[in-house]
């Protein structure tokens, strides 16, 4: 067994494609490390995508390959559109130029967390004969992992609930390790948020509502909240990240709030190295239902309110949000959500301390912390072929 263990990554776009990549990196790092060996680790990704800022950042060395983004249509003659046929005859030779590096390289595995440049480095992985293990984040295949299915050695999955949903020549291959979270994320302290964020005003005796629409922040979620500002700071203190381009008009409702009210209200564009002092603090969330939000929320055994994407690809947002409100885990709001709709799902869970333990039992029932851990198990039995 080589003292340096070699592995290709590929994945990326988004930060829920990047960073159970990179939380994986990290953990076979500190395993081969534990055990005197080293990681050989390179990336490829897009030049364009957060892989391209996280990698380098990590001190991962880098490369790219010419990739196709296929823009989705409920209608299949829209697919073939001018952008789709360019994009897609970009293919061939980004699989070319992924030969190449994974031919150079010579992996021990080559890992595939999705997005669209995954394909030409996951076909590569076939043609040079290195073992591929794919991680699926959300509970249904993405298009990336269902086109490489066939050739993967193995299938990482997150949801028990994915198993049936696999193609019955793959199931074989499918182990559920969870959608690994950043170990940063599960170590976060109320008081920490309370003293870092200058919350003085806040009401100890009332529940803290952390409401987040993304790094971005979200539109709609930010519309529905102002709308139910003074009922929901009646029954809880918040903390709402809203986007940085939103901050000035949010704060001009905030203005107005009575004075009683205005201390309990901490807005801000963008939670940085102090989100997991955050959630510690946070009862309840409301926020989007991306694959690495449910992660962190279940692995934290948070109450939350989803508010998912209705635009994400395959509608897999609702579906992930749906998927947790069957097991009483979480309330999914779908469709159009007005500030009344807010308030009837948030009202039970504000002022019913037992209801919130019982939906934070369910949803910790969903979380899987040791995710980053069973991860590694399987790029290692990949490795040895077992």
């Amino acid at each position: 067994m080589s003292s340096t263990f070699r592995l290709i990554v590929t994945g990326g776009g988004t930060g829920g494609h990047t960073y159970p990549a990179l939380t994986a990196v990290r953990a076979l790092q500190a395993r081969l490390a534990a055990e005197g060996r080293a990681l050989d680790v390179l990336w490829i990704g897009t030049p364009d995508g957060l892989e391209a800022r996280v990698a380098p950042a990590e001190g991962i060395a880098f490369k790219t390959v010419a990739t196709g983004k296929i823009r989705r249509s409920a209608n299949p003659l829209k697919m073939i559109s001018p952008a789709n046929v360019k994009d897609m005859a970009r293919v061939p030779l980004g699989v070319a130029q992924a030969r190449k590096i994974v031919s150079d390289f010579r992996p021990d595995v080559v890992l595939a967390t999705g997005g669209y440049v995954a394909v030409p480095a996951g076909l590569a992985a076939r043609m040079c004969k290195r073992p591929l293990v794919l991680h699926e984040q959300t509970v249904r295949l993405g298009l990336a992992n269902r086109k490489l299915a066939g050739s993967a050695a193995r299938i990482a999955v997150s949801s028990e609930s994915t198993l049936p949903l696999l193609p019955e020549a793959v199931r074989s291959a499918a182990v559920v390790t969870g959608n690994p979270v950043r170990p940063e994320m599960l170590a976060g302290h109320a008081e920490k948020a309370i003293a870092g964020l200058g919350l003085v005003g806040f009401d100890r005796r009332l529940p803290t509502l952390y409401v987040t629409g993304g790094a971005q922040g979200a539109q709609q979620i930010n519309t529905v909240v102002r709308d139910a500002l003074p009922w929901l700071l009646e029954r809880a203190n918040i903390i709402h990240q809203c986007g940085p381009t939103n901050v000035e008009a949010l704060r001009t409702t905030a203005a107005g709030l009575p004075p009683h009210l205005t201390g309990r209200y901490y807005l801000t564009g963008f939670v940085g190295p102090e989100l997991p002092d955050v959630l510690a603090l946070a009862d309840v969330v409301v926020s989007r239902s991306g694959a690495g939000t449910l992660a962190e929320l279940t692995a934290l055994g948070k109450p939350a309110i989803f508010v998912p994407l209705a635009s994400s690809a395959g509608n897999e947002q609702a579906h992930n949000a749906r998927h947790l409100e069957d097991t009483g885990a979480a309330v999914a709001l779908t469709g159009d959500v007005t500030a009344d709709r807010l308030q009837n799902a948030l009202g039970p869970l504000l002022t019913d301390p037992a209801r919130r333990v019982g939906m934070a039992e369910a949803a910790r029932a969903h979380g899987r912390p040791d995710a980053a851990d069973r991860l590694v198990d399987v790029i290692l039995s990949a490795a040895s072929g077992g």
